[in-house]
Parts: structure tokens; C-alpha cells; sequence
């Protein structure tokens, strides 16, 4: 798949509401923790004249799509691989002070999903890969095969929300005993085999099949630790009146979010009978999105893909004294 065919194809989510919301100024400096192929990057930067845009990656693969599609942006665009908890460095490493403008969009990249040999996907046959940095060790293969049959319980059920998580991780455990596991469409006949059906029309929820991958894939790139590392770094290297976006694609990614800005919203937290505050907790950002955004009905009609998403914007505010 060349990389012209995917940017012309690539339709980043919610960009109006994103580019809305977050309102970079110009001569200011945009930090893209998930640049991908850089749809949400061209959007930020045609709306704010003279920025800077840093664009962070784990995948190389997406870096490259993600340069040729903004190489007419010349230098205001810096690239960079690496993980949302780097962020931090990498802005020293490039020597940027604070951020205005920070935007987060977790998940998967059409091009990681459209991939077989990546692994991503339940629908085409590869190896059970799933890495988003395909230098590191740890791949889905790795983890059917040597993980116990608790921590694959563990996985299924905190990652995957899945209701028979015994059951599935007592089948994966028992097949690999007479025969390792190795390819993607393997794995998603046992997850259509074991895991919880959905009920009747119009039941809530994933097929069984995407609750196993996601699973797996958040399991495989410690992808819920690197979200609450990633915003409370971010966070720290935002500057006051900045904003800070997140766009989640499941349940657990949104969750974590909306909890780190409510805590980032609060200010005192002592129980109600204390006469004064002694906690000293101070309100650091304002939400700016009461509920999730969501993408308008026709964005789902021509990308199906955005349908799941949600997104939540905060400003950094000054603490009071």
C-alpha cells in the first residue's frame, strides 16, 4: 500500500471539532502526541500561521506517511518516534519550552488495521503481532503462548471487558498445547467460539472478536498506562490558557480520560465537615467539553471507522493562591 494511496484515503476524526475547540494560535507551538498520517497535524497547522507542529509516533511506518504528507509545511514540522509518557523528553530534546495546543487520538490507524502482516486485525489473516513499535519484543503471539491462564483471564477481563474471560483464556491456554498460536484468524475463530454473544437486536457492545484483539493489542503496547502517563505529562508541559485534547475510541481509553480531567477540574477535596481546606487542592485546568463530542452522522456515513470516538478538550488555567 504506497503512502499516497493511504494519505488520499485517510480522513482524521472529528477534525472541524478538533481544530474548533482547541483554537491553536499562530506563531505558537502544537504538540501531536499520535500524529499517525498526520491528518489531525495538516488541520491544526492551516489554522494557525507560522506554528510549529511536533508530531510524536510510535510506528515508523505512520512517521513516513505522516512527512510526505506535510512536507509542505517545510520546517514548521518537526517528527518524532516515540511514546505518549516521552513526550516531556522529546520537547527538551528539540529544546520547546511549554506547548500551546496538545492533542492526543488513541487507537489503532487505518493503515495498522488495512495491514495483515501487522496483526491488528480480526477480518484478514497475519501474524499476531499488533505492535505499534515493531522494535519492541512483546507481540500477541508471545503473549497466547507464554502468558498464564490468570493473567490471560486478567487481560481479557480488564482490557477487553469480556464477560467469559475464564473461558477464553482456559481455550487459549488448552489449544497451545498441542499447537502454538501464530495467526490472527485463528484467534478470532476461538474468540467467536468462547467469548459472550450479544443478545438479541440492537444489544449494546463489540462483537467478541473485537473485545479479544483489543484486548490483546492494549495488552501487547501497555496502552492504558501510556494514556494516563501521556496526559499527566502533557499536562506539565502544556502553558496556562493552553489546551489539551483527547480523542478516545473505547469505553476504557474514554474513562481514563474523563476521570483525569475531572480530577485536573477540581479544587478542594477535604470531606464536607472539615471547617477549612487542608488539602490545598487546586483546580488546574477548565473542561471545556461538559459531555464527549461525537462525529456528526454524515463523518460516520463516509468513514465508519469514526463512529465509536469521543472528544474531550480542556484549557489550562492558572492555579489560585
Amino acid at each position: 500500500m504506497s503512502g499516497r494511496k493511504i494519505i488520499s484515503s485517510h480522513q482524521p476524526v472529528m477534525a472541524e471539532q478538533v481544530t474548533g475547540l482547541l483554537r491553536p494560535p499562530k506563531n505558537s507551538l502544537i504538540v501531536d502526541a499520535t500524529v499517525g498520517l498526520g491528518g489531525h497535524a495538516e488541520a491544526l497547522l492551516n489554522s494557525a500561521a507560522d506554528s510549529i507542529l511536533l508530531g510524536i509516533d510510535r510506528d515508523v511506518e505512520a512517521l513516513e506517511i505522516a512527512r510526505e504528507r506535510l512536507k509542505p509545511f517545510g520546517t514548521r514540522v518537526i517528527l518524532a518516534q516515540g511514546k505518549f509518557s516521552e513526550l516531556g523528553n522529546i520537547m527538551r530534546e528539540h529544546q520547546m519550552q511549554a506547548a500551546d495546543t496538545i492533542l492526543f487520538d488513541f487507537g489503532c490507524s487505518s493503515p495498522q488495521l488495512d495491514q495483515p502482516e501487522r496483526g491488528f486485525s480480526y477480518r484478514r489473516n497475519g501474524p499476531l503481532d499488533m505492535r505499534m513499535n515493531q522494535s519492541q519484543t512483546v507481540t500477541a503471539a508471545m503473549i497466547l503462548n507464554q502468558y498464564s491462564e490468570e493473567e490471560l483471564c486478567r487481560i481479557f477481563r480488564q482490557y477487553g471487558e469480556e464477560p467469559r474471560a475464564r473461558q477464553m483464556a482456559r481455550a487459549v491456554v488448552e489449544r497451545r498445547r498441542y499447537q502454538p498460536w501464530s495467526h490472527t484468524l485463528e484467534l478470532a475463530e476461538l474468540a467467536d467460539k468462547y467469548a459472550a454473544k450479544k443478545r438479541g437486536r440492537g444489544s449494546e457492545g463489540p462483537p467478541a472478536p473485537t473485545r479479544c484483539f483489543q484486548a490483546l493489542r492494549v495488552a501487547v503496547n501497555d496502552e492504558l498506562h501510556e494514556i494516563e502517563e501521556g496526559l499527566r505529562v502533557a499536562l506539565e508541559n502544556l502553558r496556562t490558557g493552553g489546551r489539551l485534547a483527547a480523542i478516545s475510541f473505547h469505553s476504557l481509553e474514554d474513562r481514563i480520560v474523563k476521570n483525569f480531567f475531572r480530577e485536573a477540574a477540581r479544587e478542594c477535596i477535604c470531606p464536607p465537615d472539615f471547617p477549612e481546606c487542608r488539602c490545598e487542592k487546586k483546580a488546574i485546568v477548565k473542561i471545556l467539553t461538559k459531555r464527549p463530542l461525537r462525529p456528526e452522522p454524515t463523518e460516520i456515513e463516509e468513514n465508519r471507522r469514526s463512529a465509536p470516538s469521543r472528544l474531550r478538550v480542556v484549557e489550562k488555567i492558572p492555579v489560585k493562591e
